[in-house]
């Protein structure tokens, strides 16, 4: 859980070698500046020193691989990462994780479900995304991990991606809701279809509206589970809510809604964690998506109107 209590532990993971192009590792810098952490601060949370998670850069080494690309660097980076999720769980912290681009949920969910599993408990998880993010290294068209996450936290693909929990699936379907996609490749639209994981389309979204879309998501992550993460991915916004991001669909989740799916993840008091990934400061306007999304992580913790 997340109560006022209990500390923020922000944990900075500067990675875009899982994505082709260049920028999101300047997404902590720019949610910084932004003012994320007063920002938490107003609202009544301690929030403790930095964790930085050391990423090489691209222009140091070349990927051998061409179906999982720079696979050493980003499983190095992950492992690194879910121990200190972990740690920061063990000591009574909410892990708050700033990427990046999206490959780090890898080591952010695989901490987390470690965590409860030690305690007997399972881990919900919500996938806000204009994308899947289950491709496999066999069907990507790419070969950019931050396009298959999901299918290896959920045990497929790579099995040293898929094993960073230390048991696999680190997450099981039943547990796990995608929102907000609009954008599937199409050899992952099958992995997709026969998961066994909660979709909720923008077609979804458009015809039942973002507070039934929240009611039943959360159902499905709290159902039998010690708690869920939010694996928040920019991009599942409206590029005119944020534009700064290297992954953009038009036709995405308008800004209130966004707010809306926040806060009530944040009325549940039964949130464990939150990550956010894929800002690209370099194709933003003026740190305008930055400063949106401190606010949207602001609600997630708790912000309300009155």
């Amino acid at each position: 859980m997340s109560p006022r209590n209990q500390p923020i532990q922000i944990i900075s993971v500067p990675l875009d070698l899982g994505a082709s192009r260049r920028g999101t590792d300047g997404g902590p810098s720019a949610l910084r500046v932004a003012g994320l952490g007063e920002g938490l601060r107003r609202l009544g949370y301690e929030v403790l020193t930095d964790v930085d998670i050391e990423v090489p850069a691209m222009e140091t080494r070349e990927t051998a691989s061409k179906d999982a690309r720079f696979k050493p660097e980003i499983l190095k980076v992950c492992i690194e990462l879910a121990a200190r999720t972990k740690e920061a769980m063990a000591n009574g912290r909410t892990p708050l994780v700033i990427g990046g681009d999206h490959s780090i949920a890898m080591g952010t969910v695989a901490g987390v479900a470690s965590h409860l599993r030690a305690h007997d408990d399972d881990l919900g998880l919500i996938w806000f995304d204009a994308h899947g993010d289950m491709n496999l290294p066999t069907t990507s068209p790419s070969g950019n991990i931050h396009g298959m996450p999901l299918a290896h936290l959920l045990g497929r693909g790579d099995p040293d991606l898929a094993g960073i929990a230390g048991f696999t699936p680190a997450v099981k379907p039943e547990n796990v809701v995608l929102i907000g996609i609009r954008d599937i490749d199409a050899g992952e639209r099958e992995i997709i279809n026969e998961s066994g994981i909660t979709t909720f389309t923008m077609r979804d979204i458009d015809e039942l509206g973002m507070r039934d879309v929240c009611k039943r998501a959360i159902e499905v992550v709290t159902s039998g589970t010690g708690g869920f993460h939010v694996s928040f991915d920019v991009d599942g916004c409206d590029p005119a809510v944020i534009p700064g991001s290297g992954t953009l669909v038009p036709g995405g989740v308008n800004f209130r809604e966004a707010h809306q799916l926040l806060e009530n993840c944040a009325d549940t008091e039964l949130m464990t964690s939150m990550e956010v990934v894929e800002l690209n400061p370099f194709l933003d306007q003026a740190n305008v998506s930055a400063e949106r999304t401190v606010m949207l992580i602001q609600s997630a913790f708790g912000r309300s109107i009155l």
